[in-house]
């Protein structure tokens, strides 16, 4: 695999005298509303040794898109993440409990520069609860794995979300500009909504679907792994990694967690 190498550039922030490595950038796209479950599993985190961690806090930043949808934030963060040249982005959204060692899983993907995008393992908010984990279009979600594996698949979703900066970069350039809110960004992300008329069928069509999936398809077909550096996943079947070592629970307003423990104990009975 030949990926192209860049130098670790310093940046200042506010103009500080002290520099830090641009080395990775947390982006969430949010509401504003959080549960107190998600402030504890993102700022209690276990940081990994020698890590540069900044902590930005200001209304409606650029690191955390307020009132957008989820696409038009994904695409802001995206933005930000270019001006700023970093490496790697995380994007963790809010709704996305993360285990205690989260960052320290994610740190050793960045240290190795062998995966260029890793997802952490969630399920959906319904009942019975469906793992996020995707082989195919329109086949259903995967599910055979157990606890721990490393899953690969075509499609991943991006609540917790650990992705290259050579790939979006690439999407960035072939991506037409258009305006979220008040700023000019492009459409790196977009939430699929799509009507035709087929003359030879006499039928309309429809196409809707969310923005990671559509995400994924485009890095795909559009070739951006190879694009990017990336040539050992281009042609891939399944190029994208879940670690389910990262196991988050995806929380509502209500606190309702899913999967809940009982469904939890019982999915390791059944994979044990």
């Amino acid at each position: 695999m030949s990926k192209p190498v860049r130098p670790y550039r310093n940046l200042k922030i506010n103009g500080s005298k002290s520099p830090i490595v641009n080395r990775l950038m947390i982006g969430t796209a949010t509401t504003g509303l959080v549960r107190m479950e998600w402030v504890n599993g993102r700022y209690g985190q276990i940081i990994p040794t020698n890590w540069s961690n900044i902590q930005i806090v200001q209304f409606m930043n650029p690191y955390i898109p307020l009132g957008y949808s989820v696409a038009d934030a994904q695409n802001l963060i995206v933005k930000k993440a270019i001006e700023d040249d970093v490496e790697w982005l995380l994007l963790i959204e809010h709704d996305n409990v993360l285990p205690p060692d989260a960052l320290v899983k994610f740190n050793k993907y960045i240290l190795e520069e062998k995966v260029p995008v890793v997802s952490g393992l969630y399920y959906t908010k319904t009942v019975p609860p469906e793992p996020l984990v995707y082989r195919g279009r329109g086949t259903s979600y995967y599910d055979k794995f157990k606890l721990g594996d490393l899953v690969w698949c075509d499609g991943v979703p991006t609540g917790t979300l650990l992705i290259h900066m050579g790939i979006l970069r690439k999407m960035w350039e072939e991506s037409p500009e258009y305006k979220a809110g008040d700023t000019i960004t492009r459409r790196v992300f977009e939430t699929p909504c799509r009507s035709w008329f087929d003359p030879q069928a006499m039928q309309y069509n429809s196409a809707t679907g969310t923005s990671d999936l559509e995400w994924c398809t485009r890095v795909m077909k559009e070739g951006f792994f190879a694009k990017a550096g990336w040539s050992k996943y281009e042609g891939k079947k399944y190029p994208f990694l879940v670690d389910t070592n990262i196991f988050v629970k995806h929380i509502d307003q209500d606190g309702k967690v899913y999967p809940d423990y009982a469904y939890q104990i019982m999915a390791r009975q059944k994979h044990d």
